[in-house]
């Protein structure tokens, strides 16, 4: 299914002539992966960033110190500001951002699986989820839901 989704995505960004970047905390370049898994994506696909490190996030996408230190690294104001960071690297239409706690435990006092998806481009939508599971299951379930939201924009 993701896959069908992956390739809907890319077609129809190469119809309407647009690009699409990235930039990865909890999926670690798990989105960047499924993109570039499906032949024709270098037409719409610019790149992505695996901003793992807070340090990356502020330094590589624009992350605001401020900001990180008022919301933390997993919320959606930073989900945002790294998608925004994102499109503005990249120069591209589309930006897909993730960020979240995989677990197994919690990380700076916020629960495993809680998740934060942001994407820019002409329509904005941030999702949070909190998703149960093993670490692998946390980050295949975003991975999904990333895919499944920016596909739904695409298609409304």
């Amino acid at each position: 299914m993701q896959k069908v989704l992956v390739r809907a995505i890319i077609d129809e960004l190469r119809s309407r002539g647009e690009s699409l970047s990235v930039a990865e905390s909890l999926t670690g370049g798990g989105l960047g992966a499924a993109i570039t898994s499906i032949p024709g994506s270098s037409d719409i696909f610019l790149g992505g960033v695996i901003a793992y490190q807070t340090a990356v996030k502020q330094e590589i996408l624009m992350v605001s110190t401020s900001l990180i230190d008022e919301f933390g690294v997993v919320s959606e104001e930073v989900a945002v500001a790294m998608a925004e960071g994102s499109r503005e690297l990249f120069k591209s239409t589309w930006a897909i951002a993730t960020t979240g706690v995989a677990g197994p435990g919690p990380s700076d006092g916020v629960e495993a699986g809680t998740v934060w998806i942001a994407i820019r481009g002409p329509i904005n939508q941030s999702t949070a989820l909190a998703i149960q599971g093993e670490r692998e299951e946390v980050r295949n379930a975003c991975l999904s839901s990333a895919i499944t939201a920016f596909a739904r924009i695409l298609a409304s």
